[in-house]
Formats: C-alpha cells, sequence, structure tokens
C-alpha cells in the first residue's frame, strides 16, 4: 500500500510541473493568447488593490462574488517575495496539494479506495493551465475538506462548508446529504453560526460587502452554458443576436436572450424543488457513508447544468467531487465521475484551444459545446437517478446496490434474492 501514495505524489510533481510549464507558455494560440494568466495579474491584481484598501470593488461590473473571495484574493501578500501572480500561482499549488493529500489519507482508511486522489491527480491537468489562474481550486479544498471531516467532526464539516460558501456560494450544497437527525442538525448549525460570524467580521472589516448582489442580477447567458449553445445553434438558422464581452464573460446579446436568461432560472428552481424532493423523501437508514458524498456531487451538477454560466473552472469543483465520492467503495457515482472526466477534456479543447469557434458559433464551436454539455447533461441525469434509487426506494425493489448494480440484475444473474436467504 505504501507505493500508491508514492506514486501518486509522483504523478502530482509530474502534472503540476506540465501545468506550470504550460502557464509559462500561455501566450501561445492554443492555450488563450495570454487570456488565462491575464486574470490574475489584471483583474485579481486590480482587485486586490482595493481590498487591500479595505473595501470591495463596487464600482467593478466583473466584483462579482460574495465577501469570503476577498480574503482568498488578499492572501498572495503571505508571500511578499513573489510578484501577486507568482504568490497566487504558489498558493493555489498548496491548496491543489492540501486536496490530494487529504484524498490520499481518506482513500488510505480501511474499506476506502485510492481512485478519488487519482482522479484529482490525473483528470485536474485535462484543464491545462487553467486551475493555476483561478481561486476555484481553493473553494475545491474548502468542499472537499468538509465533505472529509463529516465522519469525525460535523462541526468542522460545517465550518468549512460555510467559509467555502462565502467564497463561491455553490460549497454550501455539501451539506445536502449529511445524514438525517442529529448530524444534520449539528453541521448545518456548526455552517450557519460560523458563516455568520464571519461574514460579521467582513462587514467590519471591509466597506461594500455585499456589493456584489448588484452586478449578479445584471448577468446574461454565456456562450459555454446549456441556453448559449442553443442561442449558438439558432445563429445558424437566422437568428441575428451577437457576442459581447460582459460582466466577465462573453455574453449572447440580442433578441430572446433574456427569456433563455429567465429559463435558466426556472431549470435552476426546478433543480432546486428535486433536491428538496430528495431530501424528504430519502430513507434514514440510507445515509451510507457514501451518500453525502454523492448527493454533493449531485446538487453541485444540477446546479451547473441549469446555470446561465458554465465556464471551464467550474469543472475543478465536479472533479473535486467526483474525487471524494471515489474515496468509498460504496459510491454510485463512478460512471458519472467517467462522464465528468470526458466533458473535462473537450472543455479544454473548447476553452483554451479552440475558444475562437466557440465565440464566433462555428459548426465546430457549436459542435464542442453540445458534446460537452451533452455529457454535463448525461452526468446529472444519471448522478441523480443512482442518487435516487440508493436512498428513496423501498428495500426489495429495483434500488441500485452500492455497486451501482439493480436488484433485479442480480436476479438475472442468478444471484439469490433477499427472500430466498
Amino acid at each position: 500500500m505504501r507505493r500508491h501514495p508514492l506514486a501518486l505524489a509522483t504523478a502530482w510533481l509530474l502534472t503540476r510541473a506540465l501545468m506550470l510549464w504550460l502557464l509559462a507558455h500561455n501566450s501561445q494560440p492554443l492555450l488563450g493568447h495570454g487570456a488565462v494568466a491575464r486574470e490574475v495579474w489584471v483583474t485579481y491584481h486590480r482587485w486586490y488593490e482595493a481590498l487591500a484598501q479595505g473595501a470591495f470593488p463596487a464600482d467593478d461590473p466583473l466584483w462579482q462574488y460574495p465577501p469570503g473571495a476577498g480574503p482568498v484574493l488578499l492572501s498572495p501578500a503571505l508571500l511578499p517575495g513573489l510578484t501577486y501572480f507568482r504568490a497566487f500561482v504558489a498558493l493555489t499549488l498548496v491548496a491543489d496539494a492540501v486536496i490530494a493529500l487529504a484524498l490520499t489519507r481518506a482513500g488510505t482508511r480501511p474499506g476506502r479506495t485510492l481512485l478519488g486522489a487519482a482522479l484529482w491527480i490525473l483528470a485536474l491537468p485535462l484543464l491545462l493551465h487553467i486551475p493555476l489562474a483561478r481561486y476555484d481550486v481553493q473553494v475545491t479544498a474548502l468542499a472537499v475538506i468538509s465533505l472529509l471531516t463529516l465522519g469525525r467532526s460535523t462541526r468542522a464539516c460545517g465550518v468549512f462548508a460555510a467559509l467555502g460558501a462565502l467564497v463561491k456560494v455553490w460549497p454550501a450544497l455539501v451539506l445536502l446529504g449529511t445524514p438525517k437527525g442529529r448530524v444534520s442538525r449539528s453541521a448545518w448549525g456548526w455552517a450557519a453560526v460560523s458563516g455568520t460570524a464571519v461574514l460579521l467580521l467582513l462587514c467590519v472589516l471591509f466597506n461594500n460587502p455585499l456589493a456584489f448582489l448588484l452586478h449578479q442580477g445584471e448577468r446574461g447567458v454565456q456562450i459555454e452554458s446549456f441556453g448559449g449553445t442553443l442561442l449558438g445553434l439558432a445563429t445558424h438558422v437566422g437568428w441575428p443576436g451577437e457576442v459581447k464581452y460582459q460582466y466577465g464573460a462573453m455574453e449572447f446579446t440580442g433578441p430572446y436572450v433574456s427569456a433563455v436568461a429567465a429559463a435558466s432560472l426556472a431549470l435552476t428552481a426546478v433543480a432546486f424543488a428535486l433536491l428538496l424532493l430528495w431530501r424528504l423523501r430519502a430513507r434514514a437508514d440510507a445515509f451510507g457513508e457514501a451518500v453525502p458524498y454523492d448527493a454533493a456531487l449531485t446538487a453541485v451538477l444540477l446546479f451547473t447544468v441549469t446555470s446561465r454560466m458554465i465556464s471551464p473552472q467550474y469543472m475543478v469543483w465536479l472533479l473535486g467531487l467526483a474525487a471524494v465520492c471515489l474515496t468509498s467503495r460504496h459510491t454510485t457515482q463512478r460512471p458519472v465521475a467517467v462522464l465528468l472526466v470526458a466533458a473535462t477534456a473537450v472543455s479544454a479543447v473548447a476553452y483554451p484551444g479552440l475558444y475562437a469557434e466557440v465565440v464566433h458559433s462555428t459548426w465546430t464551436g457549436c459542435a464542442l459545446m453540445v458534446v460537452r454539455n451533452g455529457l454535463l447533461a448525461a452526468a446529472a441525469v444519471l448522478s441523480f437517478t443512482r442518487l435516487w434509487r440508493t436512498t428513496v426506494s423501498v428495500p426489495g425493489t429495483d434500488a441500485t446496490c452500492a455497486d451501482g448494480r439493480t436488484r433485479s440484475d442480480d436476479r438475472e444473474a442468478g444471484a439469490p434474492s433477499p427472500a430466498s436467504l
């Protein structure tokens, strides 16, 4: 067993060296003409200067993040010997290593598996250098640690989830699958208390902490979202819309865009209703070791596919949660993880590789988005279906077993039914 963590550590060093090399050469056409790194040394650094003066950048329409993002963007100051860009990348690598280490430790426990650590270490580089130039790795680290600490400390689980939610909202969803009863009350309670305390502290330390809310409502439909894919295809049948850079993303403008955006919000509401229904219908005795992990992945997947925005870095979140699922031998999300790895690879081809094709809605660009978003849609449906079958279906029916098979599959294969034992 000792050889496996050593192999994973070697793989991490080699793949991260490759990612750093790509980042150093990000001015190449297929690597984005420098746009990937520009996010840090231009946009993030501008926000850093405002935050260092004690205020969130309220006048900047690109600022659309909860106040917890402030300390993350200020963190490069912890490494004064480096430029802001280099310090940011260094701290991102530290967060990445923390995730890999946490997954490895979880995978070496009795009854666990190192597949989760392997997925994170080997699949993240499919996004090329993008993860090193966004703070999504730091957010994912908080969500991963929250889930992995659930079995030992509901307090830590709640606190880390709250910290993640204050940085980028979505980590709050990792608490959806906590076992019903005392465990959920404790995790949710600690999340509420710690989140409120940190939010109040940020409100005291900084001006305009809630300025991000003003700009979120003005967002349109990003070209890489499901709605954007439909609009891109519509341009080939005469739709007169255009693509413009606004609010930090390439978005469609023109007739019916507002209707598409409203439809996305409605679908997000439907996704929330489905998750709430699952939570109410799930059997209390079905919340085994893997269910909190599986539910977290399902929830974030559903909110991702219904979003008006599906940036490439969103795949960082999904890979992190899929990796947590794979630390358990009882997860039902293995095929979902495969689909996510495939979607990640296609995402990197679309951005930065062939992003001009996507921006101009060429047939190639549309095809890339159809494939990537089709994989995400299949992953979301499969994830929710398998979660529902394992936790809601009445025992003795065709519920999905821990290894993903159904009981009817067992009977067809000649396995004895529970009644015959």
